[in-house]
């Protein structure tokens, strides 16, 4: 199953999974529709061979993902949910997911049920594992916007602000911007002032160029108590962020005379087909939480350490958010200004 938000890379770990198991095994495997809902509700698709050829290149998920909630409704919850299981006959469950979706697979394998997790998340922010597949991905498509914001705001002279994705972390922001040459970058992890960010604007105009922002759409200014988030909650109660770059222009032109705008590369960064490097990670993920699953290794996950793959408890992934430390931010900023 699939849950969360979609990401590139999740078609290839269902390949990875299903041809591993059935060449390796001899398993035999089913695919739960909508996430945690299909797991709930026994709605599933069969998964044999032919169903998963060629997909590894293919972006979103043939499975469907939601947000849901296993513990949810009259259906929801470890008694329920095994009794369906036992009824379909299904031996083992592999969560392909991210904070949210492993935490409930968590708490469900608590509970006793046989369940592996694969991480997901397009953000990098789970703990226990240096990569996560997506992240390669959202980052290359990111860079590739910025690359053609720096062209226009060159041929106006302008300061021109990227947003890009990652909630409370800036691994998507720092990468992208290192990437895309940025005159400054603004993450979740590192507080800065206005003043700050206009001297680095202005350093880079006096040299000539026009000055480049990359944001983290979870980035909070020095003096502000939140992220910025004017569009409500999404189905999971999370605020949904974005709109910090909007509010950043017009403060960086006052400040500095150079006229300012904003981009906010959203959810573009999320879709499409995976990069070369997040087909690779997924596969090798997929065919190892089969491995996990044949042994019986109940609440663990599979995770990239160094390039070895490798399992950690759940609790691993689950204990902090996996955040930019100083050093790599401090790195990055001897290119500011």
């Amino acid at each position: 199953m699939t849950s969360g938000g979609d990401c590139p890379g999740l078609n290839a770990v269902i390949r990875g999974a299903v041809l591993n198991g059935i060449k390796r095994y001899g398993h035999e495997f089913v695919g739960f529709l909508d996430g945690w809902r299909g797991v709930v509700e026994g709605d599933y698709i069969d998964l044999p061979r032919a169903t998963v050829r060629g997909i590894s290149k293919q972006g979103g998920t043939i499975l469907g993902t939601s947000r849901t909630n296993p513990y949810d409704g009259e259906q929801g919850g470890p008694e329920n949910i095994q009794a369906t299981l036992d009824r379909l006959g299904v031996d083992a469950v592999i969560a392909i997911g991210g904070e949210g979706t492993l935490a409930g697979a968590k708490e469900l394998t608590d509970a006793g049920l046989p369940i592996v997790g694969v991480p997901k998340t397009i953000d990098n922010d789970l703990d226990a594992t240096d990569y996560t597949f997506g992240f390669d991905t959202a980052v290359q498509i990111a860079t590739e916007a910025i690359d053609r914001l720096r062209t226009t705001g060159e041929s106006h002279h302008r300061c021109m602000v990227a947003e890009v994705m990652g909630r409370h972390v800036g691994w998507i922001a720092l990468h992208a911007g290192m990437a895309a040459g940025a005159h400054a970058i603004l993450i979740p992890e590192h507080p800065l002032s206005m003043e700050q960010i206009t001297q680095w604007v202005r350093e880079a105009h006096e040299r000539g160029r026009a000055p480049l922002v990359v944001v983290a759409e979870g980035f909070v200014p020095e003096g502000s108590f939140e992220p910025y988030a004017d569009r409500g909650r999404d189905a999971s109660g999370r605020p949904r962020l974005g709109g910090v770059g909007e509010r950043l222009a017009p403060l960086i032109e006052e400040a500095t005379g150079l006229e300012t705008r904003a981009t906010v590369l959203g959810y573009i960064q999320r879709g499409g087909v995976p990069t070369a490097y997040d087909r690779v990670l997924a596969t090798r993920l997929g065919m190892a939480a089969v491995d996990s699953a044949t042994d019986k290794a109940w609440g663990t996950m599979v995770a990239l350490r160094g390039t070895d793959i490798c399992r950690v408890p759940f609790v691993d992934a689950l204990d902090n958010l996996k955040r930019v430390p100083q050093h790599r931010y401090d790195e990055a900023a001897v290119l500011f200004g």
